[in-house]
């Protein structure tokens, strides 16, 4: 979703890897048309907006998940399991995949943190792996060409989701697929693995600030593209909680992930309305820029939201900050190649593969500071327990 650039103008700290107006995920519900229910300064409802999602979605946030509990990308929220006794076989296997992209932080984590799973299991016999560079049509030739590479097992993390769907249906009759990150426009694949998704990160930052900001501030909502699946469900749950709310959206802003873009924005709103009371985002890979925004002005931050990256949450520590960072944890990339092996084995997997999805608050932000590792590291790598921590990631031995 959330297009990345690694040079800085389209940069998001999660899966935004392409402006795309994709529908929805859900295969199974219609998506509430873009003229539904108006709020104040919040704008028309997404198209991506499905009520049985959100709801669902906001749930999951309490539910236990099963499974290992020091190893959250092995647990699921609500599975229902689903039989591979058909994709059984002898190994050693060859596991493929298609990639949107690497070219982001977030991905590069995620990315470095499959690569060493992968090495974990000696019955993988072969890996292939090709990078889409974040392009649909480059995307769609890959999944042709690994489908000729006599794969046991095809991962796929979608450039997009309706433009990648009919690739990825065309695969699922030649061998099992695992889709992750981001879904596709079919239920073929034998699972879909995620963390709880895009409407329990908006809710969350959201419901935080309405819990710190007084009842009449102004807050200000700052995303990074749309159009994107996983973006768009953020924002449309961050809507449903500030319309229900006493809070004024004064604004919502593309910032297109550029940090100058970010700064010049919050500026222009400082200026506008002389003080902003708060400020949602999306994705928090400016979250930082934002800040300095307020600094550069000499006026406190107000109550904001970021990510799990180590420049904000290192910021918030050292500036003392009222903030909350929801996750979209990179551990995730860690689940694909498990669940193609336990496919492989004939073993049950989750249809819909539901990962939790931990929020980072000043309670347990110390527990997430790296001093070790680099600004745009992502602190739910799940990684520390893998082959070449740290310094694969970048860091240093403390």
């Amino acid at each position: 979703m959330p297009r990345h650039k690694a040079t800085a103008a389209l940069f998001a700290a999660l899966v935004l890897v392409g402006c795309t107006t994709d529908k929805p995920t859900s295969t199974t519900r219609s998506a509430a048309p873009a003229t539904s229910a108006q709020g104040p300064g919040t704008g028309a409802q997404s198209k991506f907006f499905v009520q049985a999602d959100f709801d669902a979605q906001l749930a999951m946030r309490s539910q236990t998940p099963q499974g290992p509990t020091d190893k959250p990308w092995e647990q699921a929220i609500a599975p229902k399991m689903v039989e591979t006794a058909k994709y059984k076989k002898d190994g050693p296997y060859h596991l493929c995949f298609s990639n949107a992209a690497v070219d982001n932080p977030w991905r590069q984590v995620g990315w470095k943190s499959m690569q060493a799973e992968v090495g974990l299991h000696k019955e993988i016999g072969k890996f292939t792996a090709l990078d889409a560079e974040g392009k649909d049509d480059k995307q769609i030739s890959d999944i042709a060409e690994l489908r000729a590479k006599d794969c046991d097992a095809l991962i796929v993390s979608p450039n997009t989701t309706a433009t990648l769907t009919p690739a990825v249906t065309a695969a699922c009759g030649k061998v099992p697929v695992i889709v992750f990150d981001r879904g596709v426009g079919t239920d073929c694949p034998v699972t879909f693995i995620k963390p709880i998704g895009g409407y329990a990160f908006g809710a969350d930052a959201a419901e935080f600030l309405v819990e710190k900001v007084p009842a009449g501030g102004k807050v200000l909502a700052l995303r990074i593209l749309p159009g994107v699946d996983v973006l768009e469900t953020r924002w449309s749950a961050a809507k449903v909680v500030f319309d229900k709310s006493r809070l004024q959206v004064v604004g919502m802003e593309f910032t297109d992930g550029d940090a100058a873009k970010t700064k010049s924005i919050v500026s222009d709103y400082l200026q506008r309305h002389g003080k902003i009371d708060g400020v949602w985002m999306d994705s928090g890979a400016t979250t930082v820029a934002a800040i300095e925004a307020f600094e550069d002005a000499g006026v406190p931050v107000p109550p904001i939201n970021g990510e799990d990256q180590q420049d904000f949450l290192r910021k918030w520590k050292d500036a003392n900050l009222t903030a909350v960072a929801p996750t979209y944890p990179t551990y995730q990339w860690r689940t694909p190649i498990i669940a193609a092996l336990k496919i492989l084995k004939g073993e049950e997997v989750p249809k819909m593969w539901n990962l939790p999805q931990p929020t980072i608050t000043s309670e347990n932000l110390s527990t997430y500071l790296r001093p070790n590792m680099p600004p745009l590291h992502y602190a739910l790598c799940g990684c520390e327990d893998l082959p070449g921590f740290p310094e694969t990631w970048g860091g240093k031995k403390s």
